[in-house]
């Protein structure tokens, strides 16, 4: 009964794999909304003003960061989750993959967050005079709680790393630090150990 449940709670893992079809579907709808904004943008970017066209673009980059945090998403998870991707990825160049642990991924996302909430924060600027100061203050907060909340992530991250962060590993009942598993330890002997021993 035990192994049986095991099994099922194994295979539970590729329920995940609607959620991350789902994504890939949005995804794709999100590429052709993209592609529609970047004609647009292209066939009125001679006769706008500049102030326009840079909006534009802000907001073609903002797309670009949302597209590429929901590929690492949907990538790490399925590899971390669901099942390893590492032949597969080597074959695309894509090596990357099987090194993102789910400390990375977290600071990888912090990181994008922070980068599409200060492309909106930049493009409320640019409209400043039309912005109410309520959203300029709410939109300045957002970004500041998304600042600190990567700057936790990579002082936990760090810590993690270090030494004193990291458990001691345990040692094999009758093996000494330092000694390399099924090899004896060696032991050194003194001046009057050799003497005795001769």
């Amino acid at each position: 009964m035990g192994d049986l449940l095991n099994r099922i709670i194994l295979a539970s893992r590729y329920v995940l794999a609607a959620f991350y079809i789902g994504l890939i579907a949005a995804l794709a709808a999100y590429a052709a909304a993209f592609l529609k904004k970047v004609w647009e943008f292209a066939s009125k970017v001679f006769v706008s003003e500049d102030h326009d066209n840079l909006l534009a673009i802000l907001y073609l980059l903002d797309s670009s960061l949302v597209a590429a945090l929901i590929v690492t998403v949907a990538l790490s998870s399925w590899d971390t989750l669901v099942s390893r991707l590492k032949h597969e990825a080597e074959q695309e160049n894509m090596s990357w993959v099987a090194k993102v642990d789910p400390g990375n991924l977290k600071i990888k996302l912090a990181t994008a967050l922070v980068a599409i909430s200060g492309i909106n924060l930049l493009q409320l600027f640019l409209e400043i005079k039309q912005t109410e100061d309520r959203v300029l203050w709410w939109a300045l907060s957002i970004h500041g709680a998304f600042l600190l909340g990567v700057l936790a992530l990579a002082i936990a991250d760090r810590l993690e790393g270090t030494p004193e962060g990291k458990p001691r590993a345990e040692v094999p009942t009758g093996q000494k630090d330092g000694a390399l598993p099924g090899r004896p330890q060696r032991t050194e002997t003194g001046p009057d150990e050799d003497a005795a021993r001769a």
